[in-house]
Order: structure tokens, then C-alpha cells, then sequence
């Protein structure tokens, strides 16, 4: 009876114990321990409008008062992907509540980033410190034991695991928090996150997306200033067909986290998808300036990642209304930028994409030839991908000006980068390098005159480009497959097969400027003389504003 009695004491004494607030002082870790994270500290930096506007947060901890307010804004800064300053946020709790469990929460959140480039080696260790010490602390309640397991599952085993098992693992932990606790906002909201970081980027069902944006929705009416449930609608519908459904929280976002730079760059996904061209360039504009601001505020030597994200999709923009004296300018300036910080997958990306795209987009063949991977400060065989977009530039720009030996060259480059992913298992962007390759093959077969075998590899192509989604990191493949279809049946004089192709390409990529123009083409070829006044109806409102596109110019004389 005695020991009954003792392990009924023992089990309250362990439930009241675990439900103390992050007011409680037995368990905190220690001083070196909490130096080995790392963390990043210092004043936030806050650039936009002056007051600190991220958007309204209410995460339920146990602590009131000023740790309440704090953990909040460290919230919300992590739902904009404001992973820096959400960590700084995140640091200062720890420094004046180094037992507060779920800010070590924070800190293991902030160095995952789902949705963005994988995390670093670095990162990877800085998490899993983080989330040690948030496990260890006991002063926490059952819901934020839970919390923490979840981001815990991420970390487990990182340097054995690949990143997209870790990704499922994490939303297991989520829908579990979920599930435990129907009432808690913020657990539907990280929920909803994890599905859309665990989604198959193959699943052209958009299981995940699709559940996702239903708990979303959901909340959306009680919480119509959430950063987190507007940036996940963006991001749940960022796919071809579903994107219109996006629209309106795309037009919203902006204003409700001004002061964030990723939420000012963040409705451009939803621009690029349907064609809206204006509102993309004026979302970039205003991203690009914050981030501009940001870097010198924040002690960054040369210019923040962020800026090279919104030049990414603003160049691609502007190479959709045939504004090519602006996209030129924009990729002058980046030929101007050494530093950036941090140096990873967007930076490189953008690198790579912004000159790969004006001279394919503008068919600069002999530009495209030599393109060059620059700055040489990057360390290239750290993205073997990003790499592959510029021999990809290198190999077009060679097969169109007939010199098939470099193009073998470039092709046989292509086949290293592929494999090198391959044997990274990194299975999707070695899928996308396929593409290339198989697109390469056909452009090869096709200027050595076995347009069978061409049109074969090239209909492969742009099946297995249909089969998968774009990276969410970027506006759109550097050339559809289908797309390029379509140019190379219109070369064979097939134009009612080239319209069909580029066609199909409009519906996953509308009011892309060179497909409009081959429909335009093809159609007028075809003699489907409505379809070719609507398609030249189309590059006129496309290029509406003038245009550095010289073809354009006999477009617009009739009209």
C-alpha cells in the first residue's frame, strides 16, 4: 500500500513538473552548454516600415508577460523565414530564461527552414544542440514536450539520414502535436507547414498540398493577420492549376509582414505562376530594396542572399514583357556583386539563372556559348545542379551555332553533374539534370539532321519535365521542355504540331513571352488566322510598355 501511494506521489510530482512554466529555475542547462550552439544574437534589424510589423502571432507558452510578447515576435519572424533575426529573437529568452525550453524550440526551428535550401552541416549541428537542450530541460508541459519531440525527429540521426526522410519525420511529429492538442492554432499552422516541406515534389495529386491548405483555409477567418497562414497558402498553392487560389492572400501578405523582406518578395510565386508581370516586378522591387537595406544594418560584408532570391524572379519577369534593357541592367549589377552572405542554394541559383536566362530567353546563341559560372568565389562543386544550368546555356548556345563537338563536351559535363547527384541521392534535382540531358540529345540529333530521333528525346523530355514541379526557390525552369517542343517543331516546319506544344506550355506557364510569340508563329503558320490575332494580341499587351525585343516591333506595326 506504502509503495502504491509512493508512485501515485512520484507520478504527480512528475506531472506537476512538467507543466511548470518557463518561469521554472531547476533545470536550466548550463553556460558552456548553451555556448556550443552558437547562437546568433544581437539588436534586431528591421527594415520596411519603421514599427515592428510581422503580423499577428498568439503561441501559447506558459510564462506571461514579457517572455510571452518576445516568443511571439520570434514566432512570427520564424513563420516570414526571418530565420536570422527569429533566432536573435529567440537568443535573447534564452539569455534571460535559460530554461525556457521551447526557445531552444525556436532556435532548432530556425536552422530547419523547410521550404527553403536545405539546411548546412553547420546547421544541422547547430539544431540538433538546441534541440538536446530543449529535450533535457524538464519544466515543460506535455504539449511543448511534444513541440519539441516533433523538431527533435528532424535532427535525429542528420548525418545518416537523408533530408526528405527527416522531412516526413518531422511532419509525423506535427500531426501528432496536432492531433493531441485540436485546439492549438499554432500546431495546425506548423502542421501545415511540415506537409507542404514533406510533400512529394512527383505527386501531381497534391495529397499533402491539398491538406494543408484546408487547415489553413480553416483558419484563416480568426486569423486573418497570421504571417504563417497566409505565407503557407502561398506557398500550398504554388503549382500550375492551383495557384489561382492563391491570389487573393498573394495580394495580402505584403501588408500584413511589411516589414519583412521575404514577405514583400513571397506573392511573386503566385505572380510568376499566372502571368501577372507587374504585380511580380512591384513585389520584387520592394523585396530587393528591404534587402538592401537589411544587409548593411545587419553587419553583412557585400549583399544579403534574400536580394539575389528577388533579382532572380524579378530578371525573369522582366524577361516576360520583353524588357530587356532592364533585365540587362539587372544582371550587369549582379555581375558586380563578389559577397554575399550566407553563400547556398538560392545564391548559387541566382548566379547561375539570371545570365543563363536573358541570352536563351533573348536566343544570344554566341553569348550562351561562353557563358561563364561566376563569381568564382562560389564554391561551384558544392551545387552541381545550379552548375548544370550553365552548361545546359553552354550547350544550346553551341548546338544552335553548329558546333555539335563543344556540345558533346558540355553534354558529357552534364552526365558528371547528374551522376555526382545521383550518387548525393539527391534524386530530384538529378531528375531535373535528366531533363537537360535529354533535351541536350535531342538538340544534338536534331542538328545532325535525325529529326525522328530528335522529336523522340524531346517528347521525353518534356514528359518527364510534366511528370515533376519546378524547385519552389525558383520562378520557373530556365526553358520549359515543352516550350522548347514547340521551337524545335516549328524549325521542322510542323506548325500544327509546334502550336499544339506550345499551347500545353501556356497552361503551366502562362503569358511566358517566347511561347506566346511561337503560338503567335505556329498559329499564323498553321493559318488559324483567329489564334494568330490572339496571340499577337497577347505579346502586345505582354510587351505593352515597349519593348527591347526587335522581333516584337513587326508584331506591333498592324495594330
Amino acid at each position: 500500500m506504502k509503495k502504491t501511494l509512493f508512485k501515485l506521489q512520484l507520478l504527480f510530482f512528475i506531472s506537476c513538473a512538467l507543466l511548470v512554466s518557463c518561469k521554472g529555475k531547476t533545470s536550466a542547462p548550463s553556460k558552456e552548454a548553451i555556448a556550443q550552439i552558437g547562437l546568433k544574437r544581437g539588436k534586431l534589424v528591421l527594415c520596411g516600415v519603421p514599427e515592428k510589423h510581422f503580423g499577428s502571432v498568439d503561441f501559447e507558452i506558459s510564462g506571461e508577460g514579457k517572455i510571452k510578447e518576445d516568443f511571439n515576435l520570434a514566432v512570427a519572424l520564424l513563420h516570414s523565414f526571418e530565420y536570422d533575426e527569429a533566432e536573435k529573437a529567440f537568443a535573447k529568452i534564452i539569455d534571460e530564461n535559460p530554461d525556457c525550453a521551447m526557445a531552444y524550440w525556436g532556435v532548432a526551428m530556425c536552422n530547419y527552414h523547410p521550404l527553403w535550401t536545405p539546411p548546412t552541416g553547420f546547421e544541422l549541428e547547430k539544431g540538433a544542440r538546441a534541440a538536446a537542450i530543449a529535450r533535457s530541460i524538464t519544466q515543460k508541459s506535455i504539449r511543448e514536450t511534444e513541440y519539441i519531440d516533433a523538431i527533435s525527429s528532424f535532427y535525429t540521426d542528420w548525418d545518416k539520414v537523408d533530408h526528405h526522410t527527416r522531412s516526413v519525420n518531422f511532419e509525423h511529429g506535427m500531426e501528432k502535436v496536432h492531433r493531441d492538442n485540436p485546439g492549438d492554432k499554432e500546431a495546425a499552422i506548423f502542421y501545415a507547414l511540415a506537409l507542404d516541406a514533406a510533400a512529394d515534389p512527383t505527386d501531381k495529386t497534391f495529397r499533402n498540398q491539398k491538406k494543408a491548405a484546408s487547415i489553413l483555409f480553416a483558419l484563416y477567418p480568426g486569423e486573418p493577420n497570421h504571417p504563417g497562414v497566409a505565407h503557407y497558402i502561398i506557398h500550398t498553392y504554388d503549382y500550375p492549376g492551383l495557384a489561382t487560389l492563391a491570389l487573393p492572400m498573394a495580394r495580402r501578405y505584403a501588408s500584413i509582414a511589411p516589414s519583412s523582406a521575404h514577405a514583400l518578395h513571397m506573392p511573386s510565386h503566385i505572380f510568376t505562376r499566372l502571368g501577372l508581370w507587374d504585380e511580380s516586378i512591384n513585389s520584387n522591387l520592394a523585396s530587393i530594396s528591404s534587402a538592401q537595406c537589411y544587409a548593411p544594418a545587419a553587419g553583412i560584408k557585400g549583399h544579403w542572399d534574400e536580394e539575389l532570391h528577388g533579382m532572380d524572379y524579378l530578371v525573369y519577369a522582366y524577361l516576360q514583357k520583353g524588357e530587356n534593357k532592364l533585365a540587362k541592367a539587372q544582371w550587369d549589377y549582379l555581375n558586380n556583386i563578389t559577397d554575399v552572405y550566407p553563400v547556398n542554394f538560392k545564391v548559387a541559383y541566382a548566379f547561375a539563372a539570371i545570365p543563363s536566362r536573358y541570352v536563351l530567353e533573348n536566343k544570344l546563341w554566341a553569348e550562351a556559348a561562353k557563358l561563364e559560372l561566376k563569381p568564382k568565389k562560389i564554391p561551384w562543386r558544392n551545387f552541381p545542379w545550379q552548375a548544370a544550368i550553365v552548361h545546359f546555356t553552354r550547350l544550346m548556345g553551341n548546338v544552335h551555332l553548329n558546333n555539335l563537338d563543344s556540345a558533346k563536351v558540355e553534354l558529357a559535363k552534364l552526365n558528371v553533374l547528374c551522376d555526382t547527384l545521383v550518387k548525393q541521392k539527391d534524386t530530384y534535382k538529378a531528375n531535373q539534370v535528366k531533363i537537360q540531358i535529354t533535351a541536350s540529345e535531342a538538340w544534338i540529333a536534331f542538328y545532325k539532321r535525325n529529326n525522328d530521333e530528335a522529336l523522340r528525346l524531346m517528347n521525353l523530355a518534356a514528359n518527364m519535365e510534366d511528370q515533376t514541379e519546378k524547385h519552389p526557390v525558383t520562378p520557373c525552369e530556365v526553358i520549359p521542355a515543352r516550350e522548347l517542343l514547340g521551337d524545335m517543331l516549328l524549325q521542322m516546319n510542323k506548325p500544327e504540331q509546334a502550336l499544339q506544344a506550345y499551347e500545353a506550355d501556356l497552361k503551366t506557364h502562362p503569358n511566358r513571352l517566347n511561347g506566346t510569340k511561337g503560338a503567335a508563329l505556329a498559329a499564323e503558320r498553321s493559318g488559324e488566322i483567329k489564334k494568330t490575332d490572339y496571340y499577337h494580341l497577347q505579346l502586345l499587351n505582354l510587351a505593352s510598355g515597349g519593348s527591347g525585343r526587335p522581333e516584337l516591333a513587326a508584331i506591333r506595326q498592324p495594330y
